[in-house]
């Protein structure tokens, strides 16, 4: 058989013909996957590759960890757009502007003079990266017959399994010889060829829609998520005292602007040109997996910024020894999500989530007892329990939660998933870093040695984290895989 050639790659609303996917989808969706990985890889590099920047750059602590909250931010604002976006410009070019933006942020990243301008760059990154996941999600819901889409949202899992466990890794081993440029220079030849490749092969998968653009719905949607996210990072930080504006600050404004952002996402919809379509919270299951999945994302996020602190703090681990500890439970998150895909398919999400959260619920409650004498392989051991706890968990929900709507609302439907990753991710975070700060502090305070202070704090934290991911074992059972496309109906 030829090779299709570029023309007839990703025809707009070409449906497959068989249970086979037809290999210019197939190429298509590897080339996403692919890109999404990139990206996703890109930002969590940064825990590693802080000290050496602040060294070079000569900033402190405070002021370095600008760049991974900018990431944050600029991911907030753009995401909630990113629904409009992929309507109106479609899959062409919403590819070709996300990977565009995210290589002219890395090569601006490369030749940074100043701390500002990398800065900057970080932000010409983010605006990138907020785009790819979105479009890959939607993308393979236009793309994937129905009754294969949890095998391929499996792979989509494992794009985001997979990266942020590598990102660490990566950063350690390329530091060392190239500096903290280099880490960015690795990245940069595949993302160029990404893009050229993508220029080539890419095309829209649906038909545009020539909808306008509410400019207040943008700057409503960016001072709501924007301020929700500083607010939520701020927390973590206000627990040490170290904030330059109290959190509650921001999170008002974000509130406040969250209300009026939708206000006026319902009164645009009504001629079909919101930003963000509300009408996805009214198909039946996508509220449902949602939440559930908001849930996950808290904890799992939570983990991820407290696990490094115990295990270099209070167990003596070395940077490199942690993200080792840590890569098989990630490495095992991705390559189940295939196999948790294939399962989805023949039994729906329950039979997988309802266990999967049982798993994350075990595994925190056996973080929860981590103290400084315990040995590495039972955190190990714990990490990768909750590792696989997650991959029952993320696959089913991502799934259900998207196939529960109708395709109109395909991309504002990923658009909303990833919104929440974003705010969900900030709330964990903020919550598991303000227990560990607040309880390690009261016990030092009552003369606790330090290392003992800190499990004290995290021990805390790990069993509120527990105790919230039950809300996410009571949705599993309210949970049902969705009716074919056709039946779905939004009103």
């Amino acid at each position: 058989m030829d090779a299709p050639s570029a023309a007839a790659v990703l025809a707009p609303n070409e449906a497959p013909t068989s249970d086979r996917l037809p290999r210019a989808h197939f190429t298509a969706i590897a080339l996403l996957l692919a890109s999404t990985f990139v990206v996703i890889l890109n930002e969590t590099t940064m825990s590693v590759a802080l000290p050496p920047i602040m060294a070079d750059l000569h900033v402190t602590a405070a002021v370095g960890q600008w760049l991974t909250t900018v990431f944050m931010l600029t991911m907030a604002v753009v995401i909630p757009a990113t629904g409009f976006l992929l309507q109106r410009f479609g899959t062409r070019v919403s590819y070709l502007l996300a990977m565009s933006l995210f290589s002219a942020g890395t090569l601006l990243a490369i030749l940074a003079p100043a701390f500002g301008v990398l800065v900057a760059a970080r932000v010409v990154q983010a605006s990138g990266t907020a785009i790819m996941m979105p479009l890959l999600m939607t993308t393979v819901m236009n793309l994937v017959p129905e009754r294969h889409r949890g095998k391929v949202m499996g792979n989509v899992s494992l794009v985001i399994s997979a990266a942020p466990a590598l990102g660490p890794t990566l950063s350690g081993a390329v530091l060392e010889p190239l500096g903290w440029r280099g880490v960015f220079g690795v990245v940069l030849p595949i993302a160029l060829a990404a893009l050229i490749v993508g220029a080539v092969l890419i095309r829209d998968v649906s038909e545009r829609e020539h909808k306008r653009l509410d400019a207040l719905s943008l700057v409503l949607a960016a001072l709501a998520f924007g301020g929700l996210v500083y607010g939520l990072t701020s927390l973590g930080q206000a627990a040490g005292g170290h904030v330059p504006v109290p959190p509650a600050v921001p999170l008002a404004v974000g509130v406040v602007m969250l209300v009026l952002f939708v206000l006026r996402q319902r009164q645009l919809q009504r001629d079909d040109h919101a930003v963000l379509d509300l009408r996805v919270f009214a198909a039946r299951g996508f509220p449902t997996a949602l939440g559930a999945m908001a849930v996950a994302m808290l904890a799992m996020f939570g983990s991820f910024i407290l696990l490094p602190l115990i295990l270099q703090r209070a167990l003596g681990l070395s940077p490199l020894e942690t993200g080792l500890l840590v890569l098989p439970g990630g490495l095992a998150m991705g390559l189940l999500g295939p196999v948790v895909g294939n399962l989805y398919d023949r039994v729906g999400p329950r039979p997988l989530v309802v266990p999967g959260a049982v798993l994350v619920v075990a595994a925190f409650v056996g973080m929860a007892t981590i103290r400084p004498t315990t040995h590495w392989w039972f955190v190990l051991a714990a990490h990768v329990v909750m590792s696989l706890g997650l991959a029952l968990v993320f696959t089913p929900l991502f799934t259900t939660a998207l196939g529960s709507l109708p395709p109109r609302l395909y991309s504002h439907g990923s658009a909303a998933v990833s919104t929440v990753q974003q705010l969900a991710g900030a709330a964990g975070t903020a919550l598991f870093v303000a227990l560990l700060t607040a309880r390690s502090t009261s016990l030092a305070q009552s003369g606790a040695h330090p290392a003992q202070a800190l499990t004290g704090g995290s021990g805390l934290a790990f069993t509120v984290g527990a105790a919230v991911m039950v809300a996410a074992f009571v949705l599993a059972f309210m949970l049902r895989k969705p009716a074919t496309s056709e039946s779905v109906v939004v009103h």
